[in-house]
């Protein structure tokens, strides 16, 4: 579950930023966000296979309970023509990515720190 749960996290970051970057509201538009969409949804789901030594759940478990709400938002939002909403919901879960990675990478002990820093 754990490389599931990173390959759909770096595919989340890295399309998320090109679709920040990119035109809005076009068919590609469109098609890539619900891409991206996914892999946030599969990326939030399953860290919860995902456990500390000692805990089962912790504050990580969280945000991604706030990521799948902020995602089902952000489609709500979208579908309604609500873009203004729709955008700081995207923006707002694409920034709590980006948060979770590098807490995820700069936490002692989390597997992404230990490959890293040993």
């Amino acid at each position: 579950m754990f490389t599931t749960h990173l390959v759909c996290a770096l595919l989340s970051l890295i399309v998320g930023a090109w679709q920040l970057m990119q035109a809005k509201g076009t068919p590609q538009h469109k098609t890539i966000g619900r891409f991206w969409l996914l892999c946030m949804a599969v990326t939030s789901l399953s860290s919860f296979w995902l456990h500390g030594v000692g805990y089962r759940w912790g504050w990580i478990h969280v945000l991604s309970v706030w990521t799948l709400f902020c995602l089902v938002c952000a489609l709500y939002f979208a579908r309604t023509k609500n873009i203004r909403r729709h955008r700081k919901f995207v923006v707002g879960a694409y920034c709590g990515l980006v948060g979770a990675g590098v807490a995820a990478v700069l936490m002692p002990g989390r597997v992404l720190n230990v490959w890293l820093f040993g």
